[in-house]
């Protein structure tokens, strides 16, 4: 064992953040540790580093253990350049070499005894250098910057000029280089690209410490952790395995406990009728079996009612009417700033239905082509058009359509002044504003409420097209999960930029990739275009690819067409069992309630054979629904 959490508490202005937060960590195991926002991840490995002290409770750390941390935000500052500062890592080893060459120059002025004895010194000190890999610290330095997306270019970078991001960037390229028995991470993959991500990947799960990762990136959790610890209303709770296994495990458990609490609920109103029924008898034998009943039940274990998380936002995408089969048209698209082409000849067309991601490295221009198709940056050249009764939804990372000076109340009435205070009140409570929250002002709130905010105003929109620019920023997983749902089963269109691999596998129908300046399509989701991505890119580019080819999209048309047909074949099929499925359990749940109404009747109530047979057909009925219900929820989690 590397770390033990025990009994850690921690409360601020009277409000409890972390309550007997008790788990450890194994020798080179890799655990994500997850919550909402605000559960107090972060709180959590702030102890453990020691910058804060828990009000009870301890983090203990093995004797003798390094330990490294990453926090979300970093201040680097100094004359250093980038490369400098990862080469700083290694200054023991660069006093080593010298000492080294010093050697050396000494042995060649040397003889005797004296010769012998700076041998001995020499042989030691270049064991230690081979021990710790003396010779590769250079390419090591260099294949961790690279890994973490800097160029050659940004190498001599003063870390005075560099973005929040790229000195984060760096914080992290410092930290691998250091090797800790135990690294802490917390948001290690903001700022990263894919194939960043999918480098910080291989080298984690390589890595022979110790990791503790607190991130939103469940795709970044499922190939890198074999344990979860969530934070719940500040308890902690360990699963094993890696995201989706401590997904599935948490809804097994709160379907088993919640079903745990209907039959007794159920057992319970039974008790309570009978002893009613008996009561009303009012003779002296039955009021002592109605006593009798109630003592028994008072003695039941009745489990309780499963709490039901009160913060997590209600989004519903639903477009007014329908648009043209024909979404989306660009053709040329071309952008410069400053004389830096980032992007010429970009093309694609878009049609109904399509849930299509934009995915590329960062800097390829993903985010301006979108700000250029809302109207928000001119094109230098090219066009762009939608079809017939096209109305666009547009989520902007930046939140630049949001106004500052507004209050969230004044940002809704004012785009839809047709809902009054209360309806705007209702909308705002579905998304976490409630009382006095409305009044916030804009510019007052963090990064996740403006996010709540964005995703109001698009809800509200009921666009039948959405442009959705990094939409999962900002959200914790729960929020990302709720806004993965409402995208899925969104019956418009859906163009949108993401980072967030998990968020693209579950809602995307097509991918398409800006690299090396082509756009290349991939019907699929991002399993699909992992698995395909070699393939395509040596069928496209080959060696002789031109190295001025415009941006355009790239696709097989027949094999396009008949993966169109499929898919469109698949969804009629799902929808039909869907249709079927919602008459079966309109039907059920309308049974049971008359059985509920003729369990009610006084009549039935004396006849105990009439009574058993009904309660049988609840039970039989309650089993029948759950049954439905779950078939219902797997058809809706099919892609």
């Amino acid at each position: 064992m590397i770390l033990n959490i025990s009994n850690i508490s921690k409360s601020f202005d009277g409000k409890e953040i972390l309550n007997s937060v008790s788990f450890h960590i194994e020798d080179h195991e890799k655990v994500a540790l997850v919550g909402m926002n605000g559960a107090g991840k972060s709180t959590l490995l702030k102890i453990v580093m020691g910058i804060l002290s828990p009000d009870k409770g301890s983090a203990v750390l093995s004797s003798g253990a390094r330990i490294g941390y990453l926090a979300q935000h970093q201040d680097l500052t100094g004359t250093q350049t980038v490369y400098q500062q990862l080469l700083h890592v290694k200054t023991d080893l660069l006093e080593l070499s010298d000492r080294i060459r010093e050697s050396e120059r000494r042995m060649s002025a040397l003889s005797g005894s004296d010769l012998e004895e700076e041998m001995k010194s020499y042989a030691r000190m270049t064991e230690a250098f081979e021990r710790a890999d003396g010779y590769a610290y250079k390419s090591e330095v260099v294949g961790v910057l690279k890994g973490l997306g800097f160029d050659e270019a940004d190498f001599d970078k003063p870390i005075a000029t560099l973005s929040g991001g790229q000195k984060t960037r760096v914080a992290l390229g410092r930290l691998l280089l250091t090797s800790p028995d135990l690294i802490l991470l917390d948001e290690p993959t903001n700022h990263l690209d894919m194939h960043s991500i999918e480098w910080l990947e291989t080298y984690l799960l390589n890595y022979r410490g110790a990791v503790l990762i607190v991130s939103h990136d469940r795709y970044f959790l499922n190939k890198v952790v074999s344990k979860v610890v969530e934070i719940e209303h500040g308890r902690a709770h360990t699963y094993r395995g890696n995201y989706d296994a401590f997904s599935l495990k948490k809804e097994q458990l709160r379907r088993a406990a919640y079903a745990a609490y209907v039959k007794a609920e159920q057992e319970r109103k039974h008790q309570e009728t009978v002893i009613t029924k008996l009561k009303q008898f009012n003779r002296e034998k039955s009021i002592k079996r109605a006593e009798s009943r109630e003592k028994m039940l008072d003695k039941m274990d009745l489990p309780d009612k499963p709490e039901e998380l009160q913060d997590k936002m209600k989004l519903t995408l639903k477009p007014r009417f329908e648009s043209g089969n024909d979404v989306l048209h660009v053709e040329d698209l071309s952008k410069s700033f400053d004389g830096d082409l980032l992007f010429q000849g970009v093309g694609m067309d878009i049609k109904k239905g399509e849930h299509v991601a934009l995915i590329g490295n960062n800097g390829t221009g993903k985010s301006t082509i979108l700000k250029i198709l809302n109207g928000v940056l001119p094109a230098d050249s090219g066009l762009y058009h939608y079809g017939s009764n096209v109305t666009v939804g547009y989520y902007d990372q930046e939140m630049q359509v949001l106004n500052s000076s507004k209050t969230i109340f004044e940002e809704i009435s004012d785009d839809y002044p047709d809902m009054n205070n209360t309806e705007i009140r209702t909308t705002l409570a579905a998304f976490l504003f409630t009382n006095e929250d409305v009044f916030k002002l804009i510019g007052d709130l963090s990064g996740g409420e403006r996010a709540r905010v964005s995703l109001c105003k698009l809800m509200l929109s009921n666009a039948n097209f959405l442009i959705l620019d990094e939409p999962t920023n900002h959200l914790d997983i729960t929020s990302r999960e709720i806004l993965e749902s409402a995208v899925r089963s969104y019956q418009g269109t859906v163009l949108y930029v993401s980072h967030d691999r998990y968020f693209i596998n579950r809602t995307a129908s097509r991918i398409l990739d800006l690299t090396r300046q082509s756009l290349l399509s991939y019907i699929g989701n991002y399993d699909y275009y992992l698995d395909k991505r070699a393939d395509l890119e040596r069928a496209y580019f080959g060696e002789d690819a031109a190295s001025d080819q415009p941006v355009r999209e790239e696709t097989d048309a027949k094999s396009d067409w008949k993966a169109q047909k499929e898919a469109e074949a698949k969804k009629r099929k799902r929808a039909n069992a869907l249709s079927r499925l919602e008459q079966e359990i309109d039907r059920l749940e309308t049974r049971d309630g008359e059985l509920d109404q003729a369990l009610s009747d006084p009549e039935i109530g004396t006849d105990l054979a009439r009574l058993t047979e009904l309660t049988k057909e609840k039970d039989a009925i309650a089993g029948q629904l759950e049954e439905a219900y779950r078939k219902w929820e797997e058809l809706q989690e099919e892609s």
